[in-house]
């Protein structure tokens, strides 16, 4: 018996910002112990609620080993460990570039896998609502659009430095607290 749309439950879709995250998580002083790591499916898991999860996705620039060395060499390897734990879990790894530039090292290509992936779900009618975890106000016109093809965004931050950009354009918004994301260590 097939379930009317009324009936049906709401279908959500992940969307992490993994630089992005990773900056504003380190900027709560959150300590986690050596060779802990966050609990990405527990945290999937307090995002979706009692809706439907129909996707996980986790951006995030791949890290080369540019001098051989043996920083470069752990970083690489500490990286691909997390990542593949990630996959087990089932998350979809959307891979963008690190450039080094003159001792500085920038992100490319994750914004726009984000921005895409928002837009071709909204599209496709793969969820009812984006769960965006960024604070990327780049995404800003991606949010506008998935909007305007009436689907819901809800932004998830952080309570010490939310991005009222992003709120602006979220039917709903969230941001967390240390004492919340202890619970996912």
């Amino acid at each position: 018996m097939e379930t009317s749309p009324t009936e049906r439950k709401e279908r959500v879709a992940i969307y992490i910002d993994g630089s992005n995250f990773y900056k504003y998580l380190k900027g709560t002083g959150l300590d986690f112990p050596k060779g802990t790591r966050l609990n990405f499916s527990k945290f999937a898991e307090f995002l979706t609620g009692d809706r439907v999860c129909v996707s996980k996705r986790y951006y995030i620039g791949i890290a080369r080993n540019f001098d051989n060395s043996e920083k470069s060499k752990q970083m690489v390897k500490g990286q691909q460990k997390f990542l593949q734990g990630l996959e087990n879990e089932g998350f979809n790894i959307k891979r963008g570039r690190i450039m080094y530039d003159g001792g500085r090292i920038r992100e490319k290509g994750t914004d726009v896998k984000i921005a895409t992936d928002l837009i071709v779900g909204a599209v496709d009618d793969i969820y009812d609502t984006a769960i965006l975890v960024s604070s990327d106000t780049d995404l800003i016109p991606a949010l506008q659009y998935i909007r305007y093809r009436g689907k819901k965004l809800e932004y998830i931050g952080f309570s010490h430095a939310p991005s009222f950009g992003m709120q602006k354009y979220a039917n709903f918004s969230r941001l967390l607290t240390v004492k919340e994301m202890e619970n996912f260590k």
